[in-house]
C-alpha cells in the first residue's frame, strides 16, 4: 500500500516512524527541527492508523509550547542572578589566569630561549602576554559605556543574544515586544552593568563589592545556602567544589550516574547508602536498564526498578535492549567520582566501588579509511553537490546545492592535520594566519570564552597543507574575514553537553551509511586523525616526533600564545606535509575546478 511521504523505516528498524516538522512560529525558541515518533509496528495499515493520533498528540504538544509565552518573576529573576554570576565568575577565572612577575619572569626566560637573546619579536608576544590585563581593562571600558548609554535609552539590543539563551534554556516563545522579553533582556543588562562595575572594583584592589541594583539580586525562591545530608545536597556542593576541575560535559555525566542511584535508593537517602551492597544492586539493575530509557514515553514516571520491570514485562519484539556494560562502567565511574570526594569529607569511610567495576575487554582497533574509501567519500554529493543542506538522506543525493560549512571543511581539515574535530570548529577567523610566510591554525582556547581544549598541552600550531591551501581552505578564510565573521564556522555548535560539532559528528557516520562507505561499525569523524598519524608513520616519523602535531605534547607558552621561532615552524610545516595518501586524488574540489565556491 502506498503511505504518506512523513511514514518511513528509519535505517537499523523495522517499524515505522512518523515525522513532523516543528511549526515554523516555534522556530526561535525551539529550532527548525524535525521530530521523530516511533509507531512500534512493522505493519502499513497499523502504522497509518496510528500516525494519525501520534500526529494529533504532536499538534497538542506544539499548542502547549506556543502558550509558553511568558516567564514567571521567578524564572526572570534566577536568570538575571545567574548572568551576573555567570559574568563576575568569568572575570575572577580571568585574573587567576593571569602571569605573576615569578611567571613573567619564566615566560621571558622561555622566549628567550626559543627566540634569542634581545630579540623583537620575543619582547611584542610578552608585552602582549604582559598587558593582558590593561587590553581587557579597555574593552570592558567600552562595553560599559555602551550599556550604559543602552540602558539610559531603553536600547537593549546589546543583550539580545543573551535573551534568547535564557529563552531557549527554558523552552520559552518570548515575542521581542513583549512585556517578558523587556523585563528579561533589561535585567540582563542591567546584571552586566553589575558585573563590569565589579570588575572595575577588583581593578582597584577592591573584592567586596555587591550588587546596588535591586533587580540584581538572588530569586526569592533561591534554596538555602546550607547544604543538608542527602545526597542530593552534597552532590551540589561537589558540582561547586568540582574537585578535579573537570569539564561541564564530564560533570554532566556524573550527574546522570547519580541521579540514577537517587533513582533506586531516594532523593531523601543520606549518603551512607552508597555501600557495596546498594551498589552492587544498582550495579544489577544497570545490567539490565534499556536503552535511551528516559526518551520512551512508556518508562516515563517510573523508578529505576520500574523501569526495569516494565520493560522486562514487554514482549519479545517490544522489549528494549539492555545498556552496554561499557556503559554500565561509565555510570559506575561517575558515582565513584562523587565517593572519592566524600571520603575525604568525612561523610564515608572508603569508596565502596574501587573494586565493583565490570571487566570489559577492551578494543585497541581504531579503523581508518582506505584509499578507496576516500575516493568514495570525497566523490560523494557532500563534497560535489547535494539536494539538500538540511535533510541527510537528500544530502547524500547527487544535486546542485553546494555544503561549504563546517560539514564540508572538518573532514577535509582532519585528513591533512590530524586536529581533532572539536578544535577545528570552534577556531576564529584570527586563528587562521601567516606566520614567517607559512599559513598556520593556531589552535588554542584563547580569543573567546566559549573555547575549551581537552587539555592544556593540546594548544599548538599546526601548519596548514599546502593540500588544503589548494583546496581553498586559506581563501574560505580570507572570505569569512572579508564578511565579518568571528568563528571560522560560525554554524557549528555545542549540544546540550558542551561538545563543540557533536551533531554532524553523528550525522557524518550516518552519512557514511548512506553513501555505503561502511555497515555498522567501521570508521568515523575521528578516522580522518587516526589516518594522519598513520601517515606520518608511514613518512618514518615517530610518535614522539609528530605528538606535537596532534596535540599530545606537554603544555608550553608558544602553544598557547601562537608565536613560533622561524626554525621551529619550519620543521612542523615538514612534519605536516608528511601527512599523505598515496592514490588519492582531490583535484577535482581545487576551486579552479569546481563551481560555487
Amino acid at each position: 500500500m502506498v503511505l504518506a511521504t512523513n511514514i518511513v523505516r528509519r535505517a537499523g528498524s523495522a517499524n515505522y516512524s512518523v515525522r513532523k516538522r516543528m511549526p515554523k512560529d516555534l522556530w526561535q525558541a525551539f529550532g527548525n527541527k524535525l521530530i521523530w515518533r516511533s509507531l512500534g509496528t512493522p505493519d502499513p495499515e497499523e502504522a497509518k492508523r496510528r500516525a494519525r493520533r501520534v500526529l494529533d498528540e504532536l499538534d497538542r504538544e506544539f499548542d502547549d509550547m506556543r502558550a509558553r509565552t511568558s516567564m514567571s518573576e521567578h524564572d526572570i529573576q534566577e536568570a538575571v542572578w545567574s548572568r551576573y554570576n555567570e559574568l563576575v565568575d568569568a572575570d575572577e577565572r580571568f585574573r587567576q589566569d593571569q602571569p605573576d612577575g615569578d611567571d613573567l619572569d619564566e615566560i621571558w626566560r622561555h622566549l628567550e630561549a626559543e627566540f634569542g637573546e634581545f630579540d623583537l619579536q620575543a619582547y611584542r608576544i610578552f608585552e602582549t602576554i604582559r598587558d593582558r590585563i590593561e587590553h581587557d581593562q579597555a574593552e570592558r571600558a567600552q562595553r560599559l559605556t555602551a550599556l550604559k548609554i543602552g540602558t539610559s535609552r531603553g536600547d537593549t539590543q546589546l543583550v539580545a543574544g543573551a535573551v534568547m539563551k535564557v529563552a531557549k534554556a527554558k523552552r520559552v516563545a518570548l515575542p521581542k515586544g513583549s512585556s517578558d522579553y523587556k523585563k528579561l533582556a533589561q535585567g540582563l543588562q542591567r546584571a552586566e552593568l553589575e558585573a563590569l562595575q565589579r570588575a572595575q572594583e577588583r581593578d582597584e584592589g577592591d573584592f567586596s563589592g555587591v550588587p546596588r541594583d535591586r533587580l540584581v539580586k538572588p530569586p526569592v525562591a533561591a534554596p538555602a545556602a546550607a547544604p543538608g545530608r542527602s545526597i542530593p545536597a552534597l552532590f551540589e556542593r561537589y558540582v561547586r567544589e568540582n574537585p578535579k576541575n573537570v569539564k561541564p560535559d564530564t560533570l554532566a555525566q556524573t550527574r546522570m550516574a547519580v541521579k540514577l542511584f537517587i533513582g533506586y535508593v531516594g532523593e531523601r537517602s543520606p549518603v551512607t547508602v552508597i555501600d557495596k551492597l546498594r551498589v552492587g544492586d544498582w550495579k544489577d539493575l544497570l545490567l539490565r536498564y534499556p536503552v535511551k530509557a528516559a526518551e520512551t514515553k512508556i518508562f516515563a514516571g517510573l523508578s529505576l526498578e520500574e523501569i526495569v520491570a516494565c520493560n522486562d514485562a514487554l514482549p519479545e519484539e517490544q522489549r528494549k535492549p539492555p545498556i552496554s556494560p561499557k556503559t554500565v562502567n561509565r555510570y559506575m565511574a561517575g558515582l565513584s567520582a562523587f565517593a572519592n570526594w566524600l571520603v575525604p569529607q568525612g561523610h564515608l569511610p572508603a569508596n565502596p566501588l574501587l573494586d565493583m567495576f565490570i571487566t570489559v575487554e577492551k578494543d585497541t582497533s581504531k579503523p581508518v579509511f582506505s584509499t578507496e574509501e576516500l575516493t568514495t567519500l570525497f566523490s560523494s554529493p557532500l563534497f560535489t553537490g547535494c539536494q539538500s543542506d538540511e535533510k541527510l538522506a537528500l544530502i547524500a543525493q547527487p544535486g546542485n546545492l553546494q555544503i561549504r560549512d563546517h560539514r564540508y571543511w572538518l573532514p577535509l581539515v582532519m585528513l591533512w592535520s590530524g586536529a581533532r574535530p572539536a578544535e577545528i570548529a570552534q577556531l576564529l577567523v584570527k586563528d587562521v594566519r601567516e606566520q614567517h610566510g607559512k599559513w598556520i591554525m593556531h589552535i588554542t582556547e584563547e580569543g573567546s570564552d566559549d573555547k575549551s581544549m581537552k587539555t592544556k598541552g593540546s594548544m599548538r600550531v599546526v601548519p596548514i597543507h599546502t593540500e588544503l591551501v589548494r583546496l581553498g581552505f586559506v581563501d574560505f578564510a580570507k572570505a569569512q574575514k572579508e564578511k565579518g565573521e568571528k568563528h571560522l564556522f560560525p554554524e557549528a555548535e555545542r549540544n546540550s553537553r558542551g561538545q563543540m560539532a557533536a551533531k554532524f559528528s553523528r550525522d557524518f557516520g550516518r552519512y557514511l551509511e548512506k553513501v555505503a562507505i561502511k555497515e555498522g561499525r567501521g570508521p568515523s569523524l575521528y578516522s580522518f586523525r587516526h589516518g594522519s598519524a598513520d601517515a606520518l608513520r608511514r613518512a618514518e616519523y615517530l610518535d614522539e616526533e609528530f605528538a606535537m602535531i596532534l596535540g599530545h605534547a606537554k603544555h608550553t607558552q608558544t602553544g598557547r600564545y601562537g608565536h613560533l621561532p622561524e626554525g621551529m615552524l619550519r620543521q612542523r610545516v615538514e612534519l605536516v606535509e608528511a601527512i599523505a595518501y598515496p592514490g588519492l586524488d582531490l583535484s577535482h574540489l581545487y576551486p579552479a575546478t569546481r563551481q560555487g565556491f
